[in-house]
């Protein structure tokens, strides 16, 4: 049952219990947690900036995993940074405000994550099933028109999280079991009748998520059908490797995300390990998947090393 909150005033701080799970390694879990996170940051960069400068990768498969990897460095920081802070200086309060702030970016570069590899999804189909006029499809304006709508999408989404949010009251307790603000371990604490909040949620998210899903399915089965039906080996092997690595990718962001948000506001023990793989894992992997995977990309990124290093020597 609710609380009747006529009387009661909204609460303006929280404390993060899931920074409290195991006090005494905090030192070792914010070295171990740094380590990942300048990890996280020079993979994404190195990519961001290989297909920046290197004229192989000038082509719209690419324009999109540098913006995957602009997109995975912002979704990390959004997080990571906070709880290294509140590692250090076991210090593991938030503000209310500053609890919305960071619900709104973790959503916002969340969707655009989502969205982005829908339409990367959308690209490897373009590329496989009509070779010949993948050029003129897939030219510059078209990227960047995708690119805006990722972001202009994920906006909306992000926002309406928000208004939701802000109609939530906090009458205590003020304890979020979780290492970040998110919508669930907010909304388990609110004192507000939150029924149709709860549904609005859902089908926020669930939007995005099915939306992405549907264009994922028919993208896939465009490809294997293209595929299974070419007479070129070497042709169907490049194509199942450079999409393969792309279904990793998507399995390890879309997995975990639909656990944690197509699902009412009820906490679960796996929750919060959950939520450390799809903000810090899964951008920290994503650069690994497509370097190790692609051998068009390590040799660009061992041409891009080169030049700088020969220039400085």
């Amino acid at each position: 049952m609710k609380m009747n909150v006529t009387h009661q005033h909204n609460m303006e701080e929280f404390t993060l219990l899931g920074l409290d799970t195991f006090p005494r390694l905090s030192i070792v879990l914010f070295i171990l947690l740094f380590l990942v996170y300048i990890l996280i940051l020079l993979g994404n960069l190195l990519i961001i900036v290989t297909v920046h400068f290197e004229a192989r990768l000038h082509s719209a498969m690419y324009y999109f995993l540098s913006k995957l990897s602009l997109v995975d460095l912002c979704y990390a920081s959004v997080t990571v940074p906070k709880m290294l802070v509140d590692f250090l200086l076991q210090k593991n309060t938030i503000s209310l405000n500053s609890c919305i702030t960071q619900l709104f970016f973790l959503h916002f570069f969340a969707g655009t994550e989502c969205i982005l590899l829908t339409v990367m999804a959308y690209d490897r189909y373009v590329a496989i099933c009509n070779p010949l006029r993948y050029s003129s499809i897939m030219k510059r304006t078209t990227c960047h028109l995708l690119e805006a709508v990722c972001w202009a999408v994920s906006f909306f989404h992000s926002i309406i999280q928000i208004i939701l949010t802000r109609q939530l009251k906090f009458c205590g307790p003020n304890r979020i079991d979780h290492f970040f603000c998110d919508i669930h371990p907010l909304s388990v604490l609110s004192c507000s009748d939150i029924f149709i909040i709860e549904i609005v949620f859902v089908a926020n998210s669930g939007m995005i998520a099915t939306l992405g899903f549907i264009v994922l399915l028919i993208s896939y089965i465009g490809i294997i059908r293209t595929v299974v039906n070419s007479k070129s080996a070497e042709g169907t092997s490049k194509a199942f490797s450079t999409c393969a690595s792309h279904l990793i990718v998507v399995t390890l962001f879309f997995g975990p995300s639909v656990f944690i948000y197509l699902r009412p506001s009820v906490s679960y023990a796996a929750d919060k390990m959950v939520s450390i793989f799809y903000t810090v894992l899964t951008p920290l992997l994503n650069p690994i998947i497509y370097t190790l995977r692609n051998t068009e990309v390590k040799a660009a990124i061992k041409s891009f090393l080169g030049k700088r290093l020969c220039r400085r020597s």
